[in-house]
């Protein structure tokens, strides 16, 4: 059983521990993520993707040299100069996530309307319409709901997570592919890791 203690006490820069295993004991059970492997591999993988329970909506707050290095292939490598989106997230966003994952143009503001949110970022304008199809959920026209909502929160997460079939590699205990399929590659795997076997230890004893 996850209690407020044993969260806190793996993630100590969580603002709500309280309301947030209210949710996750309330939310988990009912999408299968049950046992203590799943629940530690949920908690450890959405605890590094959020910084630790801690942020729930993508920062996208870059300045002009960090697009150039981070992003050159939509400023340098296009010709566009990142100073004038110094420091300035909503049209970094509608320049970065432009065209892609069902969003409009620059102009039409989807990359700011649909960044990531939630644990596990739920991002683009074509995820927040399956999540909300697939979930009950209507986050396309209150796409804050997924940052702001623990319960939503957490089924945006969810809805990942059983899309992409990620019981099964807690199951085994495979937090290495388990992370690729997440983040596409290894990306603090080390932290998922400890966070994971922290997870399991509380869990189990």
């Amino acid at each position: 059983m996850l209690t407020t203690e044993k969260f806190a006490e793996l993630f100590p820069n969580c603002k709500d521990p309280d309301g947030w295993v209210h949710a996750l004991n309330d939310v988990l059970p009912e999408y299968n993520i049950n046992t203590p492997k799943r629940i530690a591999a949920f908690i450890a993988q959405c605890g590094h993707e959020s910084g630790g329970w801690r942020a729930f909506s993508e920062n996208l707050n870059y300045s002009a040299a960090a697009l150039n290095a981070v992003f050159p292939k939509y400023f340098e490598r296009a010709g566009r100069d990142a100073e004038e989106y110094h420091r300035q997230p909503e049209r970094i966003a509608n320049v970065v996530y432009c065209k892609r994952m069902g969003n409009g143009n620059e102009e039409s503001g989807d990359g700011w309307r649909f960044r990531g949110r939630g644990p596990i970022q739920l991002t683009g304008h074509d995820n927040y319409v399956a999540f909300s199809k697939d979930m009950g959920v209507d986050a396309i026209n209150d796409p804050d709901i997924v940052a702001e909502d623990k319960e939503v929160a957490l089924k945006s997460a969810i809805w990942f997570w059983n899309k992409n079939d990620l019981n099964r590699y807690a199951d085994e205990g495979d937090i290495k592919t388990m992370t690729k399929r997440i983040n596409g590659g290894y990306n603090g795997l080390e932290d998922r890791m400890k966070h994971y076997d922290h997870a399991l230890e509380a869990l189990e004893s």
